[in-house]
């Protein structure tokens, strides 16, 4: 998509609806940036600098026309994990680092890739984020003290436990009045933030109602300075670099799974198409910029975008008005943030983990009880109670041995009698025919891929084979839609083996990718170009006229289908040698 074609038409009408959606958007990113940079361990002026600095970056140089980056509450565990363990400064060069891994990703045009990450691992490690990000929130909820924070799920856990003791009804009673007005702003006041009115009304509340009694950002975190923020410069060395790179690719996919997330949902409710590559690269050069200010990594916001687009947005304008309006709120009433209670922070976060926890999906997939139910399970747990890197790697492979395993599955090989003397098929598998049943011709249907996760189903094809009066060998491969070098090193070997026999080897129906790669092993020379055939019957008509060349192997006077066994001879019977060496099971090159 070209930045011409994302202001097409544009005029007046459209500015002042990127105005409105630029300027509510920019009031609802206020309070989430600075929920998103407490939970992540930061203080909450870095989550409005990455608003600002992001958000208007992202929207300039991205893929999609109405997409509103930030910090966003997936990568929380990620970031106060990078926190506790290496420190703030260090969170600054992994986002960096992010941001180079996302521009190389839209630059090698990736973009279209992630789509193929299995939905079951997306959704176990967003449903395990949100559950991290809701416990996390219980502290400051019941404004509990002395809280000391922790890297897994079970420590924090403990840790409200043993210091339950310290609740603070005031900061329950605000917590409570925040979240009712969250609740309860949509139903009647639904043009107006919810979460900005559950800020102002619990803050209000606790400055009249009980002041001095509850944690606000000021005295957690100090004054939120006011004005633009400064420039930040990077240490970068060896020995800081390395140790990121690591916790920066993890941050650079989640980022990149987010914001591709978020432009495909803007794309449904509009109607218009992203440029997955140009997105990539966009938000790729936002975090390199972000940290070089103070500020955490971003993406693209799916509930932002959404509320950009209910309000007229038309174009990426509004994304850069809405990291304006933020800046001017943060240049102008900054020292009022600082008397934001804690305790309001954490119901906002609350409701955003319950909104992003796929709630619905993740009972669905329950539901069906297969491959995916494991791989959602076992993602989940792990995001919950180790870390979202270990939760991605196991989801991934669990999900590749299973997909390797059902694909496996799926690959059959039907044995089909044939009828010779009409030059036909029986379309049922092992039926027996008396009178056209001729043991010199077997003809098998192979069904599904062929490849290294389908050795089991190609040792019942091996199996099938029977030696004694074989002539020749039909193999129907018209549904077979790929094949690898596995699968084609065992099929090439099952060839050999049969032509060491004396047995000729015919192939009907084979599809374009098999024959191309047969073509290029060698497999299809060996075979012999004579020898495909484009349908079954043309292949049955060449195997008539092999085996009517022939001598009857038992009386050695009439052809086989004319003598049909009745001279009362034993057959010359010519076992098929054994298979070794020569066979490649599971991807193992034989030795």
């Amino acid at each position: 998509m070209k930045w011409t074609g994302r202001f097409s038409n544009y005029n007046a009408a459209s500015l002042r609806k990127d105005l409105i959606s630029g300027c509510i958007v920019g009031i609802v990113a206020i309070p989430l940036g600075m929920a998103f940079a407490i939970a992540s361990g930061v203080k909450p002026e870095y989550g409005l600098y990455t608003t600002i600095i992001a958000g208007i970056l992202i929207s300039l140089l991205g893929g999609s026309r109405f997409q509103i980056g930030g910090p966003t509450g997936a990568f929380i565990p990620i970031l106060l994990a990078i926190v506790l363990q290496y420190g703030y400064e260090n969170l600054l060069i992994a986002g960096f680092l992010a941001g180079i891994f996302l521009v190389l990703m839209g630059l090698l045009r990736l973009g279209t890739l992630i789509k193929f990450i299995p939905r079951p691992v997306t959704i176990g490690f967003t449903a395990g984020i949100a559950v991290t990000i809701f416990s996390g929130q219980i502290g400051n909820f019941l404004g509990l003290t002395g809280i000391k924070r922790h890297e897994y799920f079970h420590e924090n856990m403990k840790e409200i436990a043993l210091q339950f003791h310290t609740l603070n009804f005031y900061s329950l009673l605000t917590a409570a009045i925040c979240l009712a007005a969250l609740l309860l702003t949509p139903k009647f006041l639904p043009k107006i933030p919810g979460s900005l009115v559950g800020i102002l009304v619990s803050t209000l509340a606790a400055a009249w109602l009980f002041p001095g009694k509850v944690t606000t950002i000021g005295s957690a975190y100090g004054a939120i300075p006011g004005g633009l923020p400064s420039l930040h410069p990077l240490t970068l060395s060896w020995g800081s670099v390395v140790p990121m790179l690591q916790p920066a690719l993890i941050i650079a996919l989640l980022g990149s799974i987010e914001s591709l997330l978020s432009a495909v949902v803007a794309d449904g409710m509009t109607g218009t198409r992203h440029n997955s590559n140009r997105e990539l690269i966009g938000q790729g050069l936002a975090n390199i910029a972000a940290p070089l200010f103070g500020g955490i990594p971003a993406t693209g916001a799916i509930a932002r975008t959404a509320t950009n687009i209910k309000n007229g947005a038309v174009s990426p304008f509004s994304g850069i008005i809405h990291g304006i309006v933020v800046l001017l709120i943060v240049a102008l009433f900054a020292p009022y943030a600082s008397n934001i209670p804690l305790a309001s922070m954490a119901p906002i976060l609350m409701v955003v983990a319950w909104n992003m926890s796929e709630r619905k999906a993740f009972a669905h997939m329950l539901k069906t009880r297969t491959g995916d139910t494991l791989v959602l399970l076992v993602t989940f747990l792990l995001t919950v109670f180790t870390t979202l890197t270990t939760a991605v790697e196991v989801g991934l492979v669990l999900a590749v041995v299973l997909f390797v395993k059902r694909m496996g599955e799926l690959l059959t090989v039907d044995k089909v009698l044939p009828d010779l003397a009409s030059g036909k098929e029986k379309v049922r598998p092992h039926m027996v025919t008396e009178d056209h049943d001729c043991p010199q011709v077997s003809i098998f249907t192979v069904d599904g891929p062929l490849f290294f996760g389908a050795s089991q189903a190609f040792d019942q094809f091996v199996s099938q084979i029977e030696d004694g009066m074989l002539r020749v060998v039909l193999i129907r491969m018209g549904k077979v839609p790929f094949m690898d070098t596995t699968g084609e090193a065992n099929f090439t070997a099952l060839v050999k083996r049969l032509h060491k026999a004396g047995i000729t080897v015919l192939v009907s129906g084979l599809r374009v990718q098999p024959h191309k790669l047969m073509d290029k092993t060698g497999c299809y020379e060996t075979i012999g170009e004579a020898n495909f055939f484009e349908n079954t019957g043309e292949a049955l008509t060449h195997a008539l006229g092999i085996i009517n060349a022939d001598k009857c192997r038992g009386c050695r006077h009439f052809a086989f289908r004319e003598c049909a066994g009745l001279c009362g001879a034993e057959p010359e019977r010519k076992p098929l040698p054994e298979l070794t060496g020569t066979r490649v099971r599971d991807g193992q090159v034989p030795v």
